[in-house]
């Protein structure tokens, strides 16, 4: 399944790509639907690069077709970042820390100058790896991804303000 989703900001595009790729900033995005758990694990950077290895958990809500074939508390990956800070891209990958075999997860997001701030484009493609309920695991994560993004702009915005 592919995605695009799109967050805005009141800031300049370069603050955005720097808050992003600032471990300090994934401590504070703790209760926001969705996703959880959210641990870094390794950060490195220089003055146009960062690489960052942030833990996730799923902590939606799974239809119970999905639940029979996948333990919800099993669904956490490491989301790892390289962000070219230059050009304003982030490539990811997603690593199942569990199932392997049945997620697939990669894309890039770029920050760009808008009239009233920057616009942060998520771009990527899941793939999901489980009979019968592949397409519902696909738009459970999809749509939590989204929602988790919706709720995420406001706390960085106020990073970012600070």
């Amino acid at each position: 399944m592919r995605f695009e989703l799109t967050q805005r900001y009141r800031s300049a595009a370069p603050a955005v790509d720097d808050a992003y790729a600032d471990a300090d900033l994934y401590p504070t995005l703790v209760g926001l639907p969705k996703l959880g758990g959210i641990e870094v694990l390794s950060h490195q950077r220089t003055a146009d690069r960062a690489v960052l290895r942030v833990r996730f958990r799923f902590t939606g809500h799974l239809p119970s077709a999905v639940t029979a074939v996948v333990d919800p508390e099993r669904l956490t990956w490491v989301q790892e970042t390289t962000h070219d800070l230059a050009a304003g891209r982030t490539t990811f990958r997603l690593v199942p820390d569990h199932y392997p075999d049945r997620l697939k997860a990669s894309g890039h997001f770029a920050v760009r100058a808008t009239p009233d701030g920057s616009e942060r484009r998520v771009t990527g493609e899941l793939k999901v790896k489980a009979f019968l309920v592949a397409g519902q695991v696909e738009q459970a994560i999809v749509s939590g991804l989204e929602e988790y993004l919706v709720a995420e702009a406001p706390p960085v915005g106020r990073c970012l303000d600070a």
